[in-house]
């Protein structure tokens, strides 16, 4: 049986099978959807490659429109990312396939016109805001709430008239509150805006972790409407499921220094610093998490004392956008041992293998648990909750 991977273009087919030689499960399902038209939920782990199989069908149309002469400067892929360090970190993952696929053109004496990425947030430049304006990128990726704004803007708005495939990732950390329902109503503002011009809808392509209901999730994503009766209009959503089975884990609820008691002292805080600085120690990368961009900047500074200040991080939400990405790649490279974060890193961020997470108290949310939890991508990772205080409630778990 031929691989899904086969029906791609040979420049994008030899750059895919010399990078990762075959498609993961979630690929092999995902594709052949998705080149169908349909609107597709990719349910997997941290690891499985649905980021990659969201992106690359896309991907390969755009190649084919740059070989034949046809591709024209507007935006054809919108990614919607629920935090900017997970957004940028797409573009920088967008640039090996991009760049494998120009190598690979060259190599074959191709001429294909340049396939564009690019990032907005609050956090971009003027300076690169008005070049997007002038020459739009072929594949944008954005936040939820930049998003809006593009929509609104009478300058870019008609620059989105033009999308192709939507790509929504974390869906499970939007779809239950404000933020999730704000961002459906403007993805139909889009469709419709789209549909006006174009006479067709762009695809929706969720990216979820494992969650129950599934199927609710698939219907927040195609924005599905039920009536009084409970029935649900027409607009139908493809769930593929990979790789959700059990996996093994070590899990402990730790809680050095003395006998608990109603209110952590200083003899437990300073056992808590001293435990976890022995296990960053014992590992190779380090993820920690607090529950506050306080006690991220006061635990890091304390477990660069101990551990050196070249050692460990900080990574918030309050930090401008160079500081943390440095501390994203840095992590990654090996050169640091660990970094202290909010949730700012909670949601699939790739920082390489870690070895170890830590939470310092209750994450105080059973979601916010197994995300923090999900964090760990290796199958034998090892997670550490500590208990300063006989406060902790560890039913979150």
């Amino acid at each position: 049986m031929a691989s899904a991977v086969s029906a791609f273009h040979p420049i994008v087919r030899a750059w895919f099978e010399g990078r990762f030689g075959r498609a993961s499960a979630i690929q092999e399902a995902g594709w052949p959807l998705i080149g169908g038209g349909h609107d597709v939920l990719l349910c997997a782990p941290t690891g499985s490659g649905k980021t990659l199989a969201a992106f690359l069908w896309s991907i390969n149309q755009l190649v084919i429109e740059a070989q034949s002469g046809f591709l024209p400067d507007q935006v054809s892929v919108l990614y919607v990312s629920p935090l900017k360090a997970l957004a940028n970190d797409i573009r920088l993952n967008l640039e090996e396939p991009l760049g494998g696929v120009r190598d690979g053109a060259v190599a074959a004496g191709m001429a294909l016109a340049p396939i564009r990425a690019g990032l907005r947030t609050g956090d971009t430049p003027a300076g690169e805001r008005g070049a997007m304006l002038r020459r739009p990128p072929h594949i944008l990726v954005t936040t939820p709430e930049s998003l809006f704004i593009l929509l609104t803007s009478s300058r870019f708005r008609h620059k989105l008239e033009s999308v192709r495939w939507v790509i929504v990732d974390e869906l499970h950390a939007m779809a239950g509150n404000k933020r999730g329902a704000h961002l459906a109503v403007t993805l139909e503002r889009l469709e419709r805006m789209v549909a006006a011009r174009t006479g067709a809808r762009p695809v929706r392509i969720g990216l979820s972790a494992t969650l129950s209901p599934i199927e609710e999730l698939g219907c927040f994503l195609t924005g599905a409407e039920i009536d009084a009766n409970g029935n649900r209009s027409e607009r139908p959503c493809r769930i593929v499921r990979a790789g959700d089975g059990p996996r093994e884990l070590d899990l402990q609820v730790l809680a050095p220094g003395p006998e608990l008691g109603p209110l952590a002292t200083h003899p437990h805080w300073e056992a808590v610093y001293d435990t976890i600085a022995e296990l960053i120690e014992e590992h190779r990368t380090t993820l920690v998490f607090t529950l506050s961009r306080r006690w991220a900047e006061r635990v890091a500074l304390v477990l660069q004392k101990r551990l050196g200040q070249q050692a460990v991080m900080a990574h918030h939400g309050s930090l401008a956008r160079a500081e943390r990405l440095m501390a994203e790649q840095r992590l990654k490279r090996g050169e640091l041992r660990a970094i202290v974060a909010t949730a700012s890193l909670e949601l699939g961020i790739d920082v390489g293998a870690v070895d170890l997470v830590c939470q310092i108290d209750s994450p105080k949310s059973i979601s916010a648990a197994i995300q923090r939890v999900s964090s760990c991508a290796l199958a034998n990772s090892t997670i550490r909750t500590f208990s300063p205080s006989g406060l902790l409630g560890v039913s979150a778990f």
